[in-house]
């Protein structure tokens, strides 16, 4: 296994998991309610809406967990069995759930079905910001990178504009953990924008909604706009709205470019160490499961 990329898909899921703990603290906030009360959020201190502890993450590290649990368990990519993993995560009160995830797993309960329908109102980025076990597993792999996005994003969003976010962010990870440059990522970037103008983010308005384009245009602005790992997400938790989740995708992409070095130490000791260890343990195995590692994934149905 490469050392580099190794390193690099550590930093990325761990990064998902401090953005997603950072991030908690002013989610649903205005940035003059975070100016107010905090100055500049800079720190894992819990509190919240959700009144969280210290280092608690939510749900976006914690369904990216469920299908990395998945993908471990069947040795392979089994849609049915991360649809199993939500529904028992979802059973198990989790501290936040979005409607639309919830109404996704209800859905998958009562059908037996791994698609919801196309819905105009599932534009939001509960799909998105689960898709860090997806790029390690699929490493190497195009055509199944986007087979495994799609199917786990239509579990509880079909959407184009989720789909195209899942796609464009994903494929940006990816091809950070594999060496691209700045110049390289905004290429992507340009294509996504070409495709979907609604995602400029030249013109960055400050809005950071659960809405997905919202949700893009705050993490590429700040990716592009910074120079380091810290700067990245405390700009993007400081816009507060879905602060969590903003925090969390801009995490895993920052994570990748900046390195395993970069992440702030201080971060690192206050996040949750049960989800610190898994994610330790579940990344090498990921990735040895990928294309990447020249071994065959295992196609299951």
């Amino acid at each position: 296994m490469d050392e580099d990329i190794l390193q690099r898909s550590r930093a990325a899921f761990l990064g998902l998991a401090l953005g997603d703990a950072l991030g908690a603290t002013t989610e649903f906030m205005t940035p003059a309610e975070i100016r107010k009360q905090y100055g500049i959020h800079d720190k894992i201190c819990g509190g919240g809406w959700l009144g969280i502890k210290p280092g608690r993450v939510t749900d976006d590290t914690e369904m990216s967990l469920a299908i990395a649990r998945a993908l471990d368990e069947s040795g392979g990519w089994c849609l049915r069995a991360v649809a199993e993993n939500f529904l028992a995560w979802m059973r198990g009160r989790p501290i936040d759930i979005g409607s639309t995830v919830r109404k996704g797993i209800v859905h998958f309960l009562h059908k037996a079905e791994l698609k919801v329908p196309p819905n105009d109102w599932d534009a939001g980025n509960g799909a998105l910001m689960r898709i860090m076990p997806v790029c390690l597993y699929t490493l190497g792999d195009k055509g199944m990178f986007e087979r495994c996005t799609l199917e786990q994003a239509h579990l509880t969003h079909n959407h184009p504009l989720s789909d195209a976010a899942c796609l464009c962010v994903g494929e940006m990870v990816q091809a950070t953990l594999l060496g691209a440059d700045r110049f390289q990522l905004h290429a992507l970037t340009r294509e996504l924008t070409s495709n979907y103008p609604t995602f400029q983010f030249n013109k960055y308005r400050g809005r950071a909604s659960g809405y997905v384009v919202e949700t893009v245009q705050t993490v590429f602005h700040y990716f592009f706009t910074t120079g380091t790992f810290e700067e990245c997400l405390t700009g993007v938790v400081n816009q507060g709205g879905d602060a969590d989740t903003t925090g969390a995708v801009a995490g895993m992409l920052a994570g990748a470019f900046y390195g395993l070095d970069a992440l702030p130490k201080r971060w690192l000791r206050r996040l949750d160490k049960e989800v610190y260890r898994e994610i330790e343990r579940l990344v090498p195995r990921l990735l040895e499961l990928s294309p990447q590692d020249s071994k065959k994934s295992i196609a299951l149905k």
